[in-house]
C-alpha cells in the first residue's frame, strides 16, 4: 500500500534547512554575494556624470535606496543618486529641479524590460535630453526588450539574472552598479551578505536565530500576523521599505492547502513612531510581533549643549548627552516597557556601526528569513500572482480594451 499526502504540515528544522539548501540549485539570490564585481567596478571608473538617476521601480530601487540611504549620511559622495519611480507628474517635475539633465548617467533598470512604469519615464527622459551611450545603461534580463533597444543602440547592459526576483536582487548589478558609480564598497558589502550565507548554510551563528524566529512566525501565525519593525534611526527608513516589499510580495501567498497566508509588514521610524503607533503596539490587540533594530555606534559625538536655555530646569538631565546617546536610551526604554508587558512576542537586532558590511548583513539576513518561513508554510516565495492581475487589466485599459 501506498500513501501520499499534499497537505500542509510545519515540518522539522531539519527537513526546513535541506529544502533551502535545495533551493539554492534554481533560486539565483543566495549565490549573488560570491559574483565577480570587477566589470562593474572598472565600468564605475568611467562614469564622469555627477548625478546618477535611477529609472525604476520595486524591486529594481527599493534595495539599492535602503543602501544609499542608510550610508549618505556618515559619507560623502561626489556623485548622488536620484530615483525616479512614480508617474506622479508634480513628483517626477520636481525631482527634475534638482537635477542637471546634461550632467546626468541614466541607469534604466527593469527585470523583465517593459515595466509600464519604467518604460514610461524613460520615454519622457528621451524627450528632454538625448539618450544614447554616453548617458545611458541599461539593466535588465538578457532577453527583454529593454536589452535589445540598448544593444540596438550600443548601449551598455548589465544583466539581471533569470532566475534572480525583482526584491531579491539588491546584490546583483541592480544595486551594486549605481552603489559603485557613487563610491561604496560594493566588496565590502557582498562580504557581509556572505558572512551570513555561509554562518547559515554552515549552520553557525546565524542558523538558529533565523530557524527559531521563522518557526515561531509560523507556528503563531493565526495570533501574530503582523510584524512590526521598529528602527531606531532615520538612516533605516529605506531599509524598512525594502522589507516591507520583501514581506508583503513574499510571504502573502495561498499555499499547498489553498489557505491563505498573512504576516503583514509595517515599518516604524523611533523615536518618531513612539509618539504614534507605540500607543497601539502597547495597549491595542495582541497580533503584533516587534523587532526593534538599533545601531550601536553612530560615529557622531552632536551634543545637546548646557545653558542654551532658560526656563528648563527640570530637563536639564539632558544636558551634556550625545544625541547618540539620547537615542539608544529612547530605544531602550521603549524595548523595556514591551518586555515587562510580557504577553507581546519581540527580538532585539544591534548593528554595530553604519557601513556597507553591517546593512548587507541585516538585509541578507532578512531575505535568508523570508525564504525559510516560505518553506514552512509551502509557498512559492518567489513569484506574485496576486500583482499580476492588475497588470493585465492596466494594459488592457490602456489598449483601449475596456
Amino acid at each position: 500500500m501506498n500513501y501520499s499526502k499534499n497537505f500542509y504540515q510545519i515540518k522539522s528544522n531539519q527537513i526546513i534547512f535541506e529544502s533551502v539548501k535545495d533551493e539554492m540549485d534554481t533560486i539565483g539570490y543566495y549565490n549573488l554575494p560570491l559574483q565577480d564585481t570587477t566589470d562593474i567596478k572598472e565600468f564605475a571608473k568611467t562614469v564622469k556624470q555627477k548625478n546618477i538617476a535611477i529609472i525604476g521601480i520595486g524591486g529594481s530601487t527599493l534595495g539599492t535606496y535602503a543602501i544609499y540611504n542608510f550610508l549618505k549620511k556618515s559619507n560623502s559622495y561626489a556623485k548622488k543618486l536620484h530615483f525616479f519611480e512614480s508617474t506622479d507628474p508634480m513628483d517626477i517635475k520636481s525631482r527634475l529641479t534638482k537635477l542637471d539633465l546634461e550632467d546626468t548617467l541614466f541607469i534604466v533598470i527593469s527585470k523583465s524590460g517593459t515595466t509600464i512604469e519604467t518604460i514610461s519615464l524613460f520615454k519622457y527622459f528621451a524627450s528632454l535630453v538625448k539618450i544614447d551611450k554616453s548617458n545611458c545603461v541599461i539593466v535588465s534580463e538578457t532577453k527583454s526588450k529593454l536589452t535589445a533597444f540598448a544593444n540596438k543602440n550600443l548601449i551598455k547592459t548589465f544583466e539581471i539574472p533569470e532566475n534572480v526576483g525583482g526584491r531579491f536582487s539588491v546584490f546583483s548589478s541592480v544595486g551594486l552598479l549605481p552603489l559603485a558609480i557613487i563610491g561604496v564598497d560594493i566588496d565590502n558589502l557582498l562580504q557581509g551578505a556572505k558572512d551570513i550565507k555561509d554562518s547559515f548554510f554552515s549552520q553557525g551563528e546565524y542558523y538558529e536565530p533565523i530557524m527559531q524566529k521563522a518557526r515561531f512566525m509560523v507556528e503563531n501565525k493565526s495570533r501574530f500576523n503582523i510584524n512590526v519593525i521598529f528602527s531606531y534611526s532615520t538612516a533605516l527608513e529605506g531599509f524598512n521599505k525594502w522589507y516591507i516589499q520583501l514581506w508583503g510580495e513574499s510571504l502573502g501567498k495561498v499555499n499547498i492547502n489553498n489557505t491563505k497566508q498573512s504576516h503583514t509588514p509595517i515599518g516604524l521610524i523611533g523615536p518618531v513612531d513612539q509618539h504614534s503607533f507605540l500607543q497601539l503596539i502597547a495597549e491595542g490587540k495582541r497580533d503584533k510581533t516587534v523587532t526593534f533594530i538599533k545601531i550601536d555606534d553612530f560615529e557622531d559625538e552632536t551634543t545637546i549643549p548646557k545653558g542654551t536655555l532658560n526656563g528648563f530646569d527640570d530637563l536639564d538631565y539632558i544636558d551634556g548627552l550625545h544625541f547618540s546617546q539620547l537615542i539608544e536610551y529612547q530605544a531602550n526604554a521603549t524595548i523595556q516597557a514591551i518586555e515587562e508587558l510580557k504577553d507581546i512576542p519581540c527580538d532585539v537586532i544591534t548593528i554595530d556601526k553604519v557601513d556597507e558590511y553591517n546593512i548587507a548583513q541585516l538585509m541578507y539576513n532578512f531575505q535568508l528569513l523570508t525564504s525559510v518561513i516560505g518553506i514552512f508554510v509551502q509557498i512559492n516565495t518567489y513569484d506574485q500572482p496576486g500583482v499580476e492581475a492588475g497588470k493585465i487589466i492596466l494594459k488592457d485599459k490602456l489598449q483601449g480594451k475596456n
